[in-house]
């Protein structure tokens, strides 16, 4: 008898560890959209700076204060990015992408960021 007892709630033992673990990372992947959502709110500044910077005069010293103003914005959003990507991979696009704007013109970054911020900010965030 002791035997059968045993066995029966190894199966209620299974149950509980998976519930544990699925309810456990439904917070990390809550916490992941949040601080998504929060980069990409800089994100949002960062390219509506840009864009104002694309629209000044070329001659102009608005034009590179902004664009500068710009990458600055966008590295804000770094650590919010990171901190997505540390609760759940999915979000390293996002992260990454951000970077990449040290090293990269914002303007081959626009479209990317765009995205990945649309998605961030959807009702079903998932990378």
């Amino acid at each position: 008898m002791a035997g059968l007892s045993r066995l029966a709630t190894r199966p209620l033992l299974l149950v509980a560890v998976l519930g544990s673990g699925l309810g456990l990372s439904a917070c990390g992947t809550t916490s992941a959209v949040s601080q998504a959502r929060t980069a990409c709110t800089y994100v949002g500044r960062a390219l509506r700076e840009y864009r104002q910077s694309q629209q000044s005069p070329p001659a102009s010293g608005t034009r590179s204060a902004l664009a500068s103003r710009a990458l600055a914005t966008l590295l804000e959003a770094t650590p919010y990015a990171a901190a997505a990507t540390s609760a759940d991979g999915g979000w390293n696009p996002l992260m990454t992408t951000i970077n990449e704007a040290e090293r990269v013109p914002l303007r081959y970054l626009v479209a990317s960021l765009t995205s990945l911020c649309a998605i961030a900010n959807s009702s079903n965030p998932y990378l």
